[in-house]
């Protein structure tokens, strides 16, 4: 990882990651997403290892508006999935 690389989230899955990876891209912030669970096939250890979400020192606290505010206007916050 670049010196300059500063983890702005942890995820609990690459679902969560990759969506607030796409916020950033949308926002021209460039961001890499950290996985140690051995490329995929071993999704269970996201559990010993949160997906962690990358960005530069200077993007920092545009990333961390951003993500502020998508989560902030998430619909369903606080409310329970529906189950079918």
């Amino acid at each position: 990882m670049p010196e300059n690389a500063f983890v702005v989230r942890t995820f609990p899955n690459s679902v969560e990651a990759e969506f607030a990876q796409s916020v950033l891209d949308a926002n021209g912030i460039a961001s890499m997403l950290l996985k140690d669970n051995a490329g995929g096939m071993l999704p269970f250890l996201d559990i010993l290892h949160p997906v962690r979400l990358v960005v530069r020192q200077g993007d920092v606290d545009t990333a961390v508006r951003l993500l502020d505010a998508t989560a902030a206007s998430d619909p369903n916050k606080g409310e329970p999935p529906l189950l079918s």
